[in-house]
This record gives structure tokens, C-alpha cells and sequence, in this order.
């Protein structure tokens, strides 16, 4: 029988309040910084297999400024000029792409193979009372936001990745444009007042009002008859024009998004226009991928047409691997999956498994939940694609953090704790079947303070005071710093898995298959399987050790990550782990 003890990942073996001060004053040891430039050691990034990456998913205003002389946009365009306050949670603070670019490093370092931006197109900068800061209010299709550089910065950024080896995904949305159109009904002759019933909505039409007659007044207010590009988009025919989306049944796919101008993307034209556009960005800039926005808000049969065009075109143009996943707001397998499905994405983001590892982590419900989420892989399964090929997350800048969700259901947890359950999170995340995706901040402790605004932080020195007077993880720092350090808990942790993850094939494209989960917090067990021998990978979601025997049909385990301690014969392995941490072992047949 062959017994090996060492110790563990997960809760710090001394108490806690000790614990919580040895997670913020390391040792001389402990200080030295790892790195995992993976990406130097991974396939050239134009052959590389989408399930190699490891994304880092970053709010480019948010993050550095690297050219303060484009802080307040356009200098000659005026829809697209101001809406810059670093005081405001709800406007621009000043990140550029040139910015981003100088931070290439600390994102190689880190492991990071893959960065996805948020929308990054001309916007309309203000909108009411807050900006498009976040790139969801596009006006141009076709050139970035001033705010962030120009068309020319956005090539050197891709450059300068591409011969890191490190991919750039542009976020695009097809759904809408920014809120240009207005209805008489709602918004007065001039566009300017409110005669709403609902504060800020227009009341929904339904197709069938529609179609009997009962429409808005459309009309463009003036001076904005030909402020978007491509000039199509400028027309009102282009659109639905039927209110504000109730997000339930009909009108959450044809009604405006929040007052945004819903793309009317059943129509035949709108389709071709839409797929020349994006073309033309992918001519443009060879971005290496996109992710799409509010996929559900459109209709099925647009993405049954556009998914497989865009594709096809990049492949012509040199990008054999370029790689497209949407934005599906549900937590269901058998509903997320008719996108990849019927609709003939090659992924989308994996709400599901974000929910099944909070319920674990943060709601203290048992491991089973992981269990049932697994057991709906089978409806990914289709000619081009599967499970493997999910996008997954933990936490985002419109549900928030992983850490803020955490803190808000656990508000006395110390901070050891919520520690070792980010950690594990991750390790979930990253070992589990599907691409990892890392939050930006979320390395560096970020918490925040809830929803949308709030969980979209500087990472160069904030000025918000909402955001400063957070009590970020595993530092002394505050936003008011600027949070790029390498030694950080979180980061440091980040590296290991990221090096784990790239010098064993299986964790990243090996066959899943679970072992054991429980009704209550504590094992859950799964294993990775290639030609190469199969991985056993243990968590722990208790607070105290936990043991089990399971029975494999690999023999001979040996430790990639340690468990508390492990026994094994003829097959039979018996694992027993610390409270919050995970083993993974390798075995041959």
C-alpha cells in the first residue's frame, strides 16, 4: 500500500486569524515571484487548439491609461467626445489600448493566452446620466472608440500579442446600436421629453399590435439623421421600433435593450449587412476571435446564417482557428446548448457551470450540483462541437465578482476563508472540461459592491470613491493604488494553475467523466482521460477533512498536486483532503 502525506492547497493550517494575517505578510520565500508564460511554450496562436487558451477578459478604460490625451474622445466628432469623470462609477476613467499594450507582460506572466475585450467600437459617449465607457452603445462600426486610440493602436495591440503568442478576441454586438431612435408616444416632438407611463421605458408593442396597425411614431431627432456607420444603420426600417423589452417572451427579442435601438435581425437585408460589417472587421484588424453580446435577444435564424459566414471568411483570410462564443444570460444546459446547437455557434459562455460552482461555494449547498451540471454535457453534443469547447467563468462585470457574490451571502466569513474559496473556484474552473476565463481584478483580490457598475474597478489608480473603499483580498492595497502586482496571493495562485494546466494535455482536452459527488458540502471527484493516462482530480467544498475510496479502472496514481494524504490498491484509491482544497493525481493504464 503505498500512503503519501504532505500538505495541502486550500485552508491555511494555523487558525484563522493568524491565517488571515499570514496571507497578507509572506515570508522571503514566499515573495519571489513565479511566472507562466505558457504562451511562449503552447502551438503558434494561428494553429492553436481554442481549448489551449486561457483567457483574461479586461474592461480596456478600466485598466491603464497609457495616453492621456485621449481621455475625452473625439476632438472633431461630437457624439463621441466627453463622458470622461474618474470620480464617476458610470464614466469614462481614461484605459486606452496603448495601455493595455504596455500590460502584455504581466498578463504573460500570469498564464494568460487569451485576451478578450469589451467592445471596443465608437460609441455614443453619453447616454442620460452615464457613458458608454463599456462599449455597448456602438455608433461605428467600423473604428474604435477615440476614447481608447484609433485603428492604428488596435493593430499594434494585436501585434504586439500576436508575437507573444497571446490571442486578441474583440467583443462585438449585433443586437442593437445606441440609443439614437425615438418615439413620439414616449419622447415629445424633439425627442427631449418623457411621456412614458413607465420612468424610462416605453411600453412594449406587441407583433400583433403591430401588425394591426398600433405603431410608434419613429422619427431620428436632428442633427443625429447620419451619426452611425455603416449608413444603413442610420435608416429606421432597419429596426423593430416596438418599446422597451419586458425580457420575457416575445419582447426579448424584439424589443429595445434598456432603450438601445434593437437591430431588427429577421430581416434578410439587416442579415448580409451585418455579416459585411463584421467581415470587414475581421479583414481590418485579424482579431484571432469575437464574443458576441446578448446572444437570446436575437432571433435564432440570424446566427444560423452569421456564425458560419464570419468563420468561413476568416479561414480565407489566413485565421484557420478563429473561434466565436456568445453571451446566453441562462443558467440551463438545455437551453444555452440550442445556440451552439440549432443556432450553429461554436460556444457560448457557460452560465451554468458559474451557478453550480456557486451553489457550491457560496451557498454551501452540496457537491451534486456540480454533478447535475456535468450530467447535461450530453446536449452540447453536435457534429462541430461539445462540452469541452464552454467557455467558463466564475464571476463577470454584470453579475459581479466571485468574491462579491461570496461576501454578499457570507458577510462574516474571514478572509482565509473566502481565500481558499476563490482559489478553489479557480481550480475548478481551470480543471474542469471548457476554457477558463480570469475577470480582470479578480488576480488582484477586487470584490466590489455588486452589479454592472460595480464590479467594473480600476486597475490603475481609481478615484472612485465607491470602489476605494473596498477591503480588497489578500493585500493591504485599496484602488486607489494601482494593482498590478505579480507577488499577489491570487496572482501567484493564477501562475500555478496556469502551469499545471499547460504541462498536462489531459487537463485541458481530456475526456471528463465524475466519480463521486454528495448531497452536502464536501468531496466531488472527477476524471480527465487521453491516450496519454487519466487524471484524478479531488475538491474539497467543507470545512473539514473529508475521505473516500473510490474504485478505477487506472492503477497507480501518482501526485501532480498533492491531497492531504492518499492511499491506493489493486485500484481502489483512498483520498483524504483538507478542509477548501483539491489534489490531482495522474495514473497509467
Amino acid at each position: 500500500m503505498n500512503i503519501i502525506k504532505t500538505t495541502f492547497l486550500g485552508f491555511c493550517a494555523l487558525t484563522l486569524s493568524a491565517c488571515d494575517s499570514a496571507n497578507k505578510q509572506t515570508t522571503q520565500v514566499e515573495t519571489q515571484i513565479k511566472t507562466a508564460k505558457i504562451s511562449a511554450e503552447l502551438p503558434h496562436y494561428l494553429e492553436r487548439d481554442i481549448r489551449d487558451e486561457i483567457f483574461y477578459f479586461v474592461m480596456p478604460d478600466r485598466f491603464n491609461n497609457g495616453d492621456s490625451s485621449n481621455d475625452n474622445g473625439s476632438a472633431t466628432i461630437l457624439e463621441s467626445q466627453g463622458g470622461f469623470d474618474p470620480t464617476s462609477n458610470g464614466h469614462y476613467h481614461g484605459g486606452d489600448i496603448i495601455g493595455l499594450k504596455e500590460k502584455l507582460p504581466y498578463l504573460q506572466n500570469m498564464g494568460i493566452t487569451a485576451i478578450w475585450m469589451t467592445p471596443i467600437m465608437r460609441n455614443q459617449a453619453v447616454q442620460g446620466d452615464s457613458s458608454g465607457y463599456h462599449g455597448y452603445w456602438v455608433l461605428d462600426f467600423t473604428e474604435i472608440d477615440p476614447h481608447l486610440g484609433s485603428n492604428q493602436d488596435l493593430k499594434d495591440l494585436i501585434d504586439a500579442a500576436h508575437a507573444l503568442n497571446m490571442k486578441v478576441f474583440f467583443d462585438i454586438i449585433a443586437n442593437h446600436s445606441a440609443d439614437v431612435i425615438k418615439f413620439k408616444e414616449c419622447h415629445g416632438e424633439d425627442g427631449k421629453q418623457w411621456l412614458g407611463a413607465k420612468p424610462g421605458l416605453c411600453d412594449y408593442k406587441t407583433l400583433e399590435q403591430v401588425a394591426n396597425g398600433d405603431e410608434y411614431s419613429v422619427f431620428i431627432p436632428e442633427g443625429s439623421e447620419n451619426i452611425k456607420t455603416p449608413q444603413w444603420l442610420n435608416d429606421p426600417k432597419y429596426y423593430n421600433n416596438q418599446g422597451d423589452s419586458t425580457w420575457e417572451g416575445e419582447s426579448a427579442i424584439y424589443g429595445d435593450f434598456a432603450g438601445l435601438d434593437d437591430i431588427d435581425t429577421a430581416n434578410p437585408e439587416v442579415i448580409s449587412g451585418l455579416i459585411e460589417v463584421f467581415k470587414g472587421v475581421v479583414s481590418e484588424f485579424k482579431p484571432d476571435g469575437f464574443r458576441i453580446d446578448t446572444v437570446k435577444h436575437v432571433n435564432m435564424e440570424f446566427w444560423t446564417e452569421f456564425s458560419p459566414a464570419i468563420v468561413e471568411h476568416a479561414k480565407s483570410l489566413g485565421i484557420p482557428q478563429f473561434f466565436m462564443f456568445g453571451e446566453v444570460y441562462d443558467f440551463t444546459p438545455e437551453f444555452l446548448s440550442t445556440f451552439t446547437t440549432t443556432g450553429k455557434m461554436q460556444s457560448i459562455l457557460d452560465f451554468a457551470l458559474q451557478g453550480a460552482i456557486a451553489k457550491a461555494l457560496v451557498e454551501h449547498e452540496g457537491t451534486d450540483q456540480l454533478e447535475a451540471l456535468f450530467n447535461g454535457d450530453h446536449y452540447y453534443q453536435d457534429e462541430d462541437s461539445d462540452a469541452s469547447m464552454l467557455v467558463t467563468f466564475t464571476g463577470n462585470h454584470d453579475m459581479g465578482r466571485f468574491a462579491h457574490i461570496l461576501d454578499r451571502e457570507n458577510p462574516d466569513m474571514s478572509e482565509a476563508e473566502k481565500l481558499a474559496r476563490v482559489k478553489l473556484s479557480n481550480a475548478l474552473m481551470y480543471f474542469s472540461r471548457g476554457i477558463p476565463v480570469v475577470y480582470y481584478g479578480d488576480e488582484q483580490g477586487f470584490v466590489g459592491d455588486g452589479n454592472d457598475k460595480n464590479s467594473r474597478q480600476d486597475m490603475m489608480p481609481s478615484k472612485v470613491d465607491i470602489y476605494n473603499d473596498d477591503d480588497l483580498l489578500g493585500t493591504d492595497a485599496t484602488t486607489a493604488d494601482a494593482n498590478f502586482d505579480q507577488s499577489h496571493v491570487l496572482y501567484q495562485d493564477l501562475v500555478s494553475l496556469g502551469n499545471l494546466y499547460q504541462a498536462h494535455e489531459a487537463l485541458r482536452h481530456g475526456k471528463q467523466e465524475q466519480v463521486y459527488s454528495q448531497q452536502t458540502p464536501g468531496l466531488y471527484a472527477f476524471t480527465r482521460t487521453d491516450e496519454n493516462g487519466q487524471y484524478l482530480i479531488v475538491a474539497n467544498t467543507a470545512t473539514t477533512d473529508q475521505s473516500q475510496t473510490m474504485t478505477l479502472s487506472y492503477k497507480g496514481f501518482e501526485p501532480v498536486v498533492l491531497a492531504k494524504d492518499k492511499d491506493e490498491q489493486d485500484g481502489v484509491v483512498t483520498i483524504n483532503l483538507a478542509p477548501l482544497s483539491y489534489a490531482i493525481y495522474k495514473a497509467y493504464k
